[in-house]
């Protein structure tokens, strides 16, 4: 097991795991447990086999994924199984014409659902002005993505390949029509779901240094500079790795928000949830 984890670290972070940690973590029970060796091993699939999933998976799943805590327990999410192939593909397109969807046997459309709350208002013959504020779309939103990240632990451990779609957000008020959504409802993300295709392994990509993240009673940014740039030169192997041109992860960030051309086309999201009955008051 602890062979299994240092080779797991030195994925996850490209550097040994630190030898004070080596003996501690080889009796801690968290760094022993099947759950963090699986969520450890996690990485994006973009290829899948064509093979259909066994019966009960998705009821399964969604069993894992409703597991997750919930805000007052609102349970304020929906899920859309996609299966059909040429629905799949439209999706695809709509998603920035991301093979993957058309060729994954599965597409779940994960979505934040404050209708539900207010239909339940509405046959109480009450209303629903807390529906309104954006705390509660935050809720829903939240809750969204904890029941899907319970979603893809439960399909990893199985030995199935999953990646997020943030691209189902490009197209939102047309995917809420695609998807017959009742006004407040929004879908997320999408989740392709398969057997990852052994011809294409996808590899554990590096994170941040902990010392970025990892924050001991207070923030501290002193050692934040130092952590990011042997980073960048991290991420740089890795994309040399993979065969995709060189790169410095900080300067593709400072890019990225730069200008809300960053935002690929997403600068109207505010205007979306209006249109498909959010408020955000």
């Amino acid at each position: 097991m602890t062979d299994c984890l240092s080779s797991l670290w030195e994925q996850r972070y490209r550097t040994p795991l630190p030898e004070a940690l080596t003996g501690v973590l080889a009796d801690n029970p968290v760094s022993q447990s099947a759950v963090f060796t699986s969520l450890l091993s996690h990485r994006s699939v973009r290829a899948y086999l064509p093979d259909a999933l066994p019966e009960g998976t998705i009821e399964a799943t969604i069993a894992a994924a409703q597991s997750a805590a919930s805000s007052s327990n609102l349970q304020c999410w929906s899920v859309i199984a996609v299966e059909d192939p040429v629905r799949r593909a439209q999706f695809a397109a709509l998603c920035g014409n991301q093979e993957h969807i058309a060729t994954a046997p599965v597409f779940l459309v994960w979505v934040a659902d404050l209708s539900r709350l207010q239909r339940l208002a509405t046959r109480a013959g009450e209303t629903h002005e807390a529906l309104d504020y954006a705390e509660s779309f935050l809720i829903a939103t939240i809750d969204t993505a904890l029941a899907a990240q319970n979603a893809v632990s439960t399909l990893e451990a199985a030995g199935l390949g999953t990646v997020y779609i943030g691209g189902l957000r490009n197209h939102p008020e047309e995917i809420a029509r695609k998807l017959i959504l009742p006004e407040g409802c929004v879908g997320l993300f999408g989740l392709c779901v398969g057997y990852p295709d052994p011809e294409k392994p996808a590899s554990i990509k590096p994170r941040l240094p902990q010392q970025a993240v990892l924050h001991r009673e207070h923030y501290d940014a002193s050692t934040e500079a130092e952590c990011i740039a042997s980073y960048d030169a991290l991420d740089d192997a890795f994309q040399k790795e993979q065969g995709l041109p060189p790169r410095r992860w900080s300067e593709t960030m400072v890019r990225r928000i730069a200008t809300k051309a960053g935002l690929h086309g997403r600068d109207t999201m505010l205007a979306s949830l209006r249109a498909l009955g959010f408020r955000l008051k």
